[in-house]
């Protein structure tokens, strides 16, 4: 989804394109930034430093592993995302030697789950290293959900971390104060 940013940060006014799950984008227009949130999810931001060319995507699993499956749930996996991505970046005019990459996500938000963010972070790590991109930054796990902005021509990040409810007690958010009960016909609200 793309719109205007009614306070940029930026000088002149930013282009914020969110990139939700199963989404990646492209571009080299310098007043452009991209946004998701990520929990479990990885985003992979990718850039040529010398063209200016950059994307980001958001992934929800690493690698479905069975091949044979031609279905819409591909931009769902790692694998899938991380080629729409670059085969994006080329198209645009970027050189695959001259990429380089920085990764956010993989976080585990839920108690007694399996450690998804992990399998997630670590598949992001390997395809990149496989590729022979290197990873010039990253941010990978912990207990908090993460909100990411790239800046594609410059390649600048910004990452704030959003406390979730379902974490962990010692990173939980405060409990709200209760709402006085307040009285409408016969039923209570709170």
């Amino acid at each position: 989804m793309i719109g205007r940013d009614p306070y940029p940060d930026e000088a002149g006014p930013a282009i914020k394109v969110h990139v939700t799950q199963g989404e990646s984008h492209v571009s080299a227009d310098p007043n452009v930034v991209m946004t998701t949130v990520l929990g479990s999810c990885i985003a992979a931001c990718l850039r040529d430093p010398t063209t200016g060319i950059g994307g980001m995507n958001h992934f929800l699993l690493p690698d479905s592993g069975d091949r044979s499956k031609d279905s819409g749930d591909a931009v769902r996996y790692g694998a899938y995302a991380m080629e729409l991505l670059i085969n994006g970046l080329l198209k645009k005019g970027a050189r695959r030697e001259r990429l380089e990459a920085k990764i956010f996500g993989g976080g585990k938000l839920f108690d007694g789950l399996s450690d998804v963010g992990a399998s997630n972070a670590a598949f992001a790590e390997r395809f990149l290293r496989d590729e022979g991109i290197p990873i010039v930054s990253s941010s990978t796990g912990g207990l908090s959900a993460r909100r990411v902005e790239f800046w594609p021509a410059s390649g600048r990040v910004r990452q704030r971390l959003v406390a979730v409810d379902n974490a962990p007690q010692d990173v939980r958010r405060p409990a709200p104060a209760p709402m006085p009960a307040a009285s409408s016909g016969d039923v209570d609200l709170f």
